[in-house]
Formats: C-alpha cells, structure tokens, sequence
C-alpha cells in the first residue's frame, strides 16, 4: 500500500462519491478540505489526515486510516477510513426538505419573462442561503 494517495482517488475508493469524476469536482468546487485547508484533487492525504467534505448541506468528516487508490467494497472501508461525521449533520439526511412554491392566481397564466426572472432571483438567493440538500 502506497503511503499517500491523492484525496480525489481516495474519496472515490472509499465511496464517498459514485466516480473519480464527481470527486473531483467536489475538489475543484471547494466542496473538500484536508486538515481544514481547501483541496485541489491532486492533494496527497496519508494516514492520521482528517477529510471534511461538504455534500449539500450534510457535513461529512473522515479520519484517514490507510491511505489506498483501489475501490473497496463498502464492507472493507471502515478499514481505511474512520468516519466522524457527527450526528446532528447525519441527521439533516432525514430532515423535510423545504419546497418553493409561487402561489399565482387562477387563470392569471404564465409568468411573463420578468417575472420569471425574479422568482428564479428569489429561488437561487434562497437555495444559496440555505445551503439545501442537491441531490449527492
């Protein structure tokens, strides 16, 4: 096992994200971070680094073990990384989550090209305020 390993490949081996790719977005995205500095996905993690990686509005924390490049089954990562997310962010998983609705009158029709603009104002200041859960 090598001694280091760059975090996008080791977010992917240990199943925090579905591919190599989508793990290095999240990096270049500034969703990662690694003993609490911003991550490029080139960053090389070893044992003892602590991961933080932001998926919607869930916090997830990592505490590298072994540090691997190979994708594990899900039964085999609790070898390589301890997990310390705390329970008040596994919890926001279950929380409802909150929808937008503009309520418009019967019969007054589509919204006009202005309007829509400013419910989609409204909705993105919204969204990025709340951090909402995206779907990851």
């Amino acid at each position: 096992m090598a001694d280091s390993t760059r975090i996008d490949k080791f977010l992917w081996s240990i199943r925090v994200f579905k591919t190599r790719a989508d793990a290095t977005e999240a990096c270049k995205g500034g969703k990662v971070t690694v003993n609490g500095q911003d991550a490029k996905p080139s960053k090389e993690v070893k044992g003892g680094d602590v991961i933080s990686v932001r998926k919607g509005a869930i916090h997830y924390t990592y505490k590298v073990l072994l540090p691997i490049e190979k994708r594990q089954g899900a039964k085999e990562v609790e070898k390589y990384a301890q997990n310390l997310t705390p329970e008040s962010e596994l919890k926001k998983m279950n929380a409802p989550v909150e929808t937008f609705f503009v309520k418009r009158d019967r019969g007054a029709g589509r919204p006009t090209k202005k309007e829509r603009r400013e419910m989609d104002d409204l909705y993105t200041t919204l969204w990025e305020s709340s951090d909402s859960f995206d779907g990851d």
